[in-house]
């Protein structure tokens, strides 16, 4: 197994089953945590036993794979456990655009997990494990735009609304960024905590600096079964239970938004099927309720038809219609030259990945990038022709404070 500072000597990987660790996000030690955690389950890491910086470009998820099977192909592993995320795992985030820097690959040192009523803990190698650090609140939060201001974010919003009036595309999707500075560093395990408990119902994941709570669920591989969660089309909590579902009906009943999910779904169910022996996908969305918005929502699930691990899948699915647009190839292009900004990692794939190609991985929305005392916020939204600017800034900023909350409490 490659260690981090890039030697090939192999190390020793041992999984064992320890009892209930209860909150695992109270684990974490302060430098370096990485996390996937939904409904108190899931997988929570630290330390650094191998990391790589992926290349940019189109053949990215295959040269990752490549290093993860000669990664863990070095690897001794006893694993008493024998299930998904038991053995090595490595913690992946993805940019958004293929051609952009900042893809990162990490084998934590130590993993603790829990799932169906089992628990367990990987450890690599035979350093001594980090020791738990109280958490400390970063302070008075302060905010700044970020690439563009509201107004000049407006004015893109209308060009690329005139765009896909005009024929050139259906739907695209733009993002805008939010940069938050904070008194003291930023703990990422306080966001983490923060976000789990106000949205159990999301992926709450910490990745190289890329933190959030994704609603989002891109690809879940258990053998050669997978399954995946579409979103498309938003609309924000009402003031009330009487608002709530008045905006809810209105939100189902949108020409607008049912087009912009049936773009997607229609996405999705194109680039599984030729991977797929079996593929299924709902008639009707569904309403998934969150407490800042409301989404639209499909469940799609179906078997591989050969032996593609998850980042396979991964790979062909990225960028999907809901966080890119249709066509997909177009809608890039728009995004490059309109939204004005990098997105990083925000938008891209982020998840884990085990030695058997099991793994979840996810769409990094509802995130920031956290570096010391500042966090650079992302949000945005789908742009079809007939969309307001105001309401989609209205949508942006609602799904901002997502991760306002999560620094300020």
């Amino acid at each position: 197994m490659s260690v981090a500072l890039g030697t090939t000597r192999p190390l020793p990987v041992r999984t064992t089953l320890v009892g209930d660790p209860g909150d695992l996000l109270a684990s974490l030690p302060r430098t370096a945590p990485y996390a996937w955690v939904r409904n108190g389950e899931g997988l929570v890491g630290w330390g650094q036993a191998a990391r790589v910086a992926v290349p940019p470009g189109p053949g990215r998820f295959a040269w990752a794979r490549q290093w993860l099977a000669t990664v863990f192909g070095d690897a001794h592993v006893e694993d008493a456990v024998r299930t998904p995320g038991s053995g090595p795992v490595a913690f992946g985030s993805f940019t958004f655009d293929e051609d952009a820097h900042g893809s990162v690959l990490v084998v934590p040192r130590a993993v603790l997990a829990r799932r169906d009523g089992h628990a367990w803990l990987t450890t690599i190698g035979d350093a001594p494990l980090e020791t738990f650090s109280p958490i400390r609140d970063p302070g008075r939060i302060s905010y700044g735009d970020g690439s563009l201001s509201a107004p000049e974010w407006e004015h893109v919003v209308a060009r690329a609304a005139k765009r896909i009036r005009e024929g050139e595309l259906e739907k695209v999707v733009l993002a805008r960024d939010l940069v938050a500075t904070a008194e003291r560093p930023i703990d990422v395990r306080l966001l983490l905590t923060r976000l789990a408990r106000r949205y159990p119902e999301c992926y709450t994941f910490s990745v190289a600096g890329l933190v959030g709570a994704t609603p989002e669920l891109l690809i879940r591989r258990t053998g050669q079964e997978i399954e995946s969660l579409v979103l498309a089309g938003t609309t924000p909590r009402g003031t009330g239970p009487a608002d709530d579902l008045a905006r809810g009906a209105a939100l189902f009943a949108s020409t607008k938004d049912r087009h912009e999910h049936e773009c997607a779904i229609a996405s999705v169910r194109q680039t599984l099927a030729p991977l797929c022996a079996s593929l299924e996908t709902p008639d009707e969305p569904e309403l998934l309720v969150l407490p800042n918005v409301q989404h639209l929502a499909s469940h799609v699930t179906g078997r591989l038809a050969d032996g593609a691990s998850v980042l396979d899948v991964v790979a062909a699915m990225h960028p999907t219609a809901a966080v890119g647009g249709t066509p997909t190839p177009t809608a890039i292009e728009v995004i490059r030259e309109l939204e004005g900004m990098d997105r990083a990692g925000y938008a891209g794939p982020v998840g884990w990945i085990d030695a058997h190609g099991d793994g979840e991985w996810g769409i990094a929305l509802r995130s920031g990038l956290v570096q010391g005392r500042r966090a650079r916020l992302f949000a945005g939204g789908g742009i079809m022709g007939d969309s307001d600017p105001a309401a989609e800034l209205a949508e942006a900023q609602a799904k901002f404070r997502v991760m306002q909350y999560a620094l300020e409490g």
